[in-house]
C-alpha cells in the first residue's frame, strides 16, 4: 500500500500533462490569504494566459449574501514548491462580476502608479524585510518561550545559534529554499531581537513585483507553518513590554538615487515622505502605535526624523550611500502586517508623483 507521502510526492508529469495552479488572493481583514488549486491542461508561464476564476466573497468577508461571485485575475506566476513538477502558484486581484476592483484589492490601485511614465521611468527598486513571530499553536505564545513565562532578556537571540537562542530555524531554512525555488527573489534571513521572532527579505525587485512576491512569499510561510503546527503572527508587537515588535522595513531607490549625484535627489524625497508622514502612517499597519514608540529601535509615532545609520529614526540612510553620494534609504515605519501594494506605490506616489 502506498503511504500518504508516497500519494503527495507523485510526480504527475510522469503520467499527465495537466498541472494544478493555486490561486491566491487576499481575504477580507487584508492580512488573510485565501487559496483554491484549478486543473490546467497544460502548462502556463505568462499570467495573461490563465483563465479567471471566481469565489464566494461572503466567506470571506469581501462580498454580501445575496451577490458574493468575486472575480480573481491572475496577476503573477511562480513555482509551486508544495506540489513541485510544472505546479504554479498564482498570485491574484480582485474584481466585482463587472469589472470593478473591490475595496480589499489594493493591487489595481498600486498598478496605476507603477504604469505611470514617471514612474516606470525611474525604475524604482524595493527591497522588504519581513519580520515575523512563530506562536505556539495551542497557547499563542513565541515558540521556544517557557509557557506562561519568559525567556532572558534580549540580547543572546539576534542573529543567534544554539538550542537555546534559536527557535524555528527549521521551519525559516525550509521557507528560505521554498522561496528560491518558487522563483521569488528572496535575497536572506536572519534570526531576529526577539526570541522566536526572524526575519526574509525579499528584493531587491522592480515596482509591483516587489509586493506580489512578498505576498506569495507570505503564502509559503503560513503553508509551511501549517505543515508544522505552529502558528505565524504579523503583529507589530505581539508581546507586551521590553521586547522589540515587528516590521516591515522597505528600502527604496531610483534609477536617479543610484545614480552620480543621487544624494541630493534622496534628501528630496526623504523631505517628502516628511510632509506627508501622517497620510503613510495611517496605511503602513493595524496596530503599529504600539511598535513605533520610540523605543526597540524604532521612532515614535508622531516624530519624523531621518538620519545616517539611525535605527532609531523613521527614515535611515547607510554610510555606503552617503559616502558614495547615491544609492537608497531605509523607510523604517511600516509594521509587519502592512500592505505591501499599498506601501511601495504609496512611496513611489509621494517621492516622483506629488507635487506639495
Amino acid at each position: 500500500m502506498s503511504l500518504l507521502s508516497d500519494l503527495l510526492n507523485l510526480n504527475l508529469s510522469d503520467s499527465t500533462e495537466k498541472i494544478i495552479a493555486e490561486y491566491i488572493w487576499v481575504g477580507g481583514s487584508g492580512m488573510d490569504l485565501r487559496s483554491k488549486a484549478k486543473t490546467l491542461p497544460g502548462p502556463v508561464s505568462d499570467p495573461s494566459k490563465l483563465p479567471r476564476w471566481n469565489y464566494d466573497g461572503s466567506s470571506t468577508g469581501q462580498a454580501p449574501g445575496e451577490d458574493s461571485e468575486v472575480i480573481i485575475y491572475p496577476q503573477a506566476i511562480f513555482k509551486d514548491p508544495f506540489r513541485r513538477g510544472n505546479n504554479i502558484l498564482v498570485m491574484c486581484d480582485t474584481y466585482t462580476p463587472a469589472g470593478d476592483p473591490i475595496p480589499t484589492n489594493k493591487r489595481c490601485a498600486a498598478a496605476k502608479i507603477f504604469s505611470h511614465p514617471d514612474v516606470v521611468a525611474e525604475v524604482p527598486w524595493y527591497g522588504i524585510e519581513q519580520e515575523y513571530t512563530l506562536l505556539q499553536k495551542d497557547v499563542q505564545w513565541p515558540i521556544g518561550w517557557p509557557i506562561g513565562g519568559y525567556p532572558g532578556p534580549q540580547g543572546p537571540y539576534y542573529c543567534g545559534a544554539g538550542a537555546d537562542k534559536a527557535f524555528g530555524r527549521d521551519i525559516v531554512d525550509s521557507h528560505y529554499k521554498a522561496c528560491l525555488y518558487a522563483g521569488i527573489n528572496i535575497s536572506g534571513i536572519n534570526g531576529e531581537v526577539m526570541p522566536g521572532q526572524w526575519e526574509f527579505q525579499v528584493g531587491p525587485s522592480v515596482g509591483i513585483s516587489a509586493a506580489d512576491e512578498l505576498w506569495v512569499a507570505r503564502y509559503i510561510l503560513e503553508r509551511i507553518t501549517e505543515i508544522a503546527g505552529v502558528v505565524l503572527s504579523f503583529d507589530p508587537k505581539p508581546i507586551k513590554g521590553d521586547w522589540n515588535g515587528a516590521g516591515a522595513h522597505t528600502n527604496y531607490s531610483t534609477k536617479s538615487m543610484r545614480s552620480d549625484g543621487g544624494y541630493e535627489l534622496i534628501k528630496k524625497a526623504i523631505e517628502k515622505l516628511g510632509l506627508r508622514h501622517k497620510e503613510h502612517i495611517a496605511a503602513y499597519g493595524e496596530g503599529n502605535e504600539r511598535r513605533l514608540t520610540g523605543r526597540h529601535e524604532t521612532a515614535d509615532i508622531n516624530t519624523f526624523l531621518w538620519g545616517v545609520a539611525n535605527r532609531g529614526a523613521s527614515i535611515r540612510v547607510g554610510r555606503d550611500t552617503e559616502k558614495e553620494g547615491k544609492g537608497y534609504f531605509e523607510d523604517r515605519r511600516p509594521a509587519s502586517n502592512m500592505d505591501p501594494y499599498i506601501v511601495t506605490s504609496m512611496i513611489a506616489e509621494t517621492t516622483l508623483l506629488w507635487k506639495p
